[in-house]
């Protein structure tokens, strides 16, 4: 049976809020803009495609409904400009 922990166990240096995080946090940045911003072109792709090969449908269409999803896309999920203190 292990035996219990004490508080003086030379593992137990770590303080909670002491270690750097820089390198976690612009990774966890990058995801999420990488996520949100090819989620933004699936979704314009989807409707091209669909717009382009559904019966009836033209690739000017498809093309416009392209570009509408994009620009509406990007005015939506830019950062917001953050006021400088």
């Amino acid at each position: 049976m292990a035996e219990p922990h004490t508080a003086h166990d030379a593992h137990d240096d770590y303080v909670h809020g002491s270690q750097e995080i820089s390198e976690q946090e612009s990774t966890f940045r990058l995801f999420m803009g990488l996520a949100k911003w090819g989620s933004l072109l699936t979704a314009a792709v989807v409707a091209f495609l669909t717009i382009w090969f559904m019966p009836n449908g033209s690739f000017i269409g498809g093309a416009i409904a392209f570009v509408v999803i994009m620009v509406a896309g990007w005015f939506l999920l830019k950062k917001p400009k953050t006021a400088a203190h």
